[in-house]
């Protein structure tokens, strides 16, 4: 993969946002130091050989990206609440807007993050706040919350709840919620379309599966297939990501390509992607594949060479400015991750393993196996344990689920298939619950951040061997030449 600016840039965006300023200005004058004695003993050499310039280049993004991923930190620990009064537990009541839908628990209950205004106190205190908390109403709220949409303006009655762990932010209980504005008026129009569209869904045993597949709502997903999916280290499938906008961009483009051509039906794709962001949430996996296939489009539209691990530095930096809040959610990270493994470690696993499978297995095992490899570490530490199953899974379950999404959007027109619904439900139930009977694998992350960083190794020292080996021989049958009798020379 060649180095660029912009994956310079990303690198230290990501080191500032993640490691914080101390570990920077450590990292910082160690390179100094290095740089220091290393010029001082040889710059002639040095800079006749790798050439001062491109470094310059490197060095500019990778500071700049150093600024971005500070500043980025900055902003998203000033989202963090702000209460005004000085004990939370006093607080009875809450003033702000709901930033996001309600996700319904199936046992009961429900989440909402509430952009806060205002909060009230015992004894009629009163007082400005900022900042974001997470509200969690009762079940006989959920419907009502749900008919208000995001945008509208709420007073909610409750108390925090104590966090078990003080790394945690504490969680905000309602036991009543009251509007005072309602939504603006296309946040309405918005909460129609989700409502319809579930409602349409609603009523089918697989129903549950096309909502969260389509919208991203699982509030009507059965359980056991959440929990089956999750067991066959296959839950990403259900995540709203690159994947399931490609199926909806791949129609799209499917049914404009031939009446407007490749470059308008791009741009009528853009704007349906804009539309179902807009309609589906604040998701940043969908985020990240949303600002993806923009920059595709505008490359596309500019005669621009495309290349993914480029694509996804410039998704990477934009998405952190625009929600400096989101590089610090599971999703976000295991998101870039696992493109990243696929860009970087899948395509020398596809290298090595060329021509021993075929390619509609070799493809798809590769980026399975580079993606997992990547997310290893931070699926351990969050998860305590690993599936590598999901390397195998993941071949049969996301071709089928494909299926099943385009079979659902279908649906949405034509109401004949459901019966064809039914029976890959059935199927993708059977298959998720068949590979959830591998045994996880127990994982500590530094243990498998080193077995990972050691299986990377080894690839890339087998691919430039393979390499090599391939460039040896072809030299040699170049230098193989026949003399005029027929003789090899």
């Amino acid at each position: 993969m060649k180095l660029t600016p912009v994956l310079c840039a990303a690198c230290g965006a990501a080191l500032a946002y993640y490691s914080g300023i101390t570990f920077l200005l450590v990292v910082f004058g160690f390179v100094v130091v290095c740089l220091m004695r290393t010029l001082a003993y040889a710059p002639i050499r040095l800079g006749s050989r790798y050439g001062f310039r491109a470094a310059r280049v490197y060095v500019v993004a990778f500071a700049i990206g150093l600024s971005v991923g500070l500043a980025a930190a900055n902003v998203a620990g000033g989202v963090k609440p702000r209460l005004g009064l000085s004990i939370s537990k006093n607080i009875v009541g809450l003033r702000g807007t709901l930033c996001d839908d309600p996700r319904a628990f199936t046992q009961g209950g429900g989440m909402a993050s509430v952009a806060l205004k205002r909060v009230s106190g015992a004894g009629g205190l009163s007082a400005s706040a900022s900042g974001n908390v997470q509200v969690f109403f009762p079940t006989t709220t959920i419907p009502r919350v749900k008919g208000f949409g995001r945008g509208s303006e709420v007073y909610i009655e409750g108390a925090f709840q104590p966090a078990k762990d003080e790394a945690r932010e504490q969680t905000f209980r309602a036991y009543a919620v009251h509007v005072i504005h309602n939504a603006p008026a296309l946040e309405r129009l918005r909460t129609s379309v989700r409502t319809w569209l579930t409602e349409r869904f609603s009523g089918f045993e697989w129903g549950g599966l096309a909502a969260a597949l389509v919208l991203g709502v699982k509030d009507e997903l059965a359980t056991s297939l959440a929990v089956a999916y999750q067991d066959a280290g296959c839950s990403h499938i259900l995540a709203l990501s690159g994947m399931h906008l490609a199926i909806i961009t791949a129609l799209i483009a499917f049914a404009l390509k031939r009446l407007l051509g490749i470059r308008l039906a791009a741009l009528v794709c853009s704007a349906f992607i804009l539309l179902y962001v807009y309609l589906v949430g604040n998701l940043p996996s969908l985020n990240r594949a949303a600002i993806m296939y923009l920059l595709g489009t505008l490359m596309l539209l500019a005669t621009l060479p495309k290349q993914g691990a480029s694509l996804l530095a410039m998704s990477f930096l934009i998405q952190l400015i625009l929600q400096p809040e989101a590089g610090h959610s599971l999703s976000f990270i295991l998101s870039y991750l696992a493109l990243a493994g696929i860009f970087f470690i899948g395509e020398v696993i596809y290298a090595l393993i060329r021509g021993s499978l075929p390619d509609c297995v070799a493809k798809p095992f590769a980026a399975s196996l580079g993606a997992f490899i990547a997310t290893a570490a931070v699926v351990a530490a969050c998860f305590g344990a690993l599936r590598p199953i999901g390397v195998i899974a993941g071949i049969v379950l996301v071709p089928l689920t494909t299926v099943f999404m385009v079979i659902a959007i279908l649906f949405l027109a034509v109401s004949n298939v459901a019966p064809l619904l039914s029976l890959l439900y059935n199927a993708l139930v059977a298959l998720s619950t068949l590979a959830a009977r591998a045994p996880a694998m127990p994982a500590a992350p530094l243990p498998v951040l080193l077995v990972s960083t050691l299986l990377v190794t080894l690839c890339v020292f087998l691919y430039y061997r393979q390499l090599d080996t391939l460039m040896t021989t072809m030299r040699h049958i170049q230098g193989c030449r026949l003399d005029p009798a027929g003789v090899k020379t």
